[in-house]
């Protein structure tokens, strides 16, 4: 039994993402990059699971989506961080 836990935790894409996991709303992040999937799909992927409890993880095309979605939303964040700066009032020296 404790054979199949290490492979779930490997299959687990959350370590990955230690840093910003606890950051995003990962439901509202899954239908707006994964639409075409449940949200409980998208959950069971990032703990490497299927519906049924097995193994289901990412697979490396479905990887390389949610890299590019993060990047993504790193690229909005940017844009709202300059939009904020930009509207600040200018410093005279």
């Amino acid at each position: 039994m404790k054979a199949a836990s290490n492979r779930t935790q490997k299959a687990s894409i959350i370590p990955l993402m230690d840093d910003i996991y606890d950051l995003i709303t990962w439901g509202d992040f899954a239908r707006k990059f994964f639409p075409d999937h449940s949200v409980s799909w998208f959950y069971n992927k990032m703990r490497g699971v299927d519906g049924n409890g097995g193994l289901g993880a990412f697979t490396d095309e479905e990887k390389k989506q949610l890299a590019e979605s993060l990047i993504r939303l790193s690229d909005n964040i940017r844009s709202a961080a300059d939009r904020i700066t930009a509207s600040l009032p200018a410093v005279r020296a």
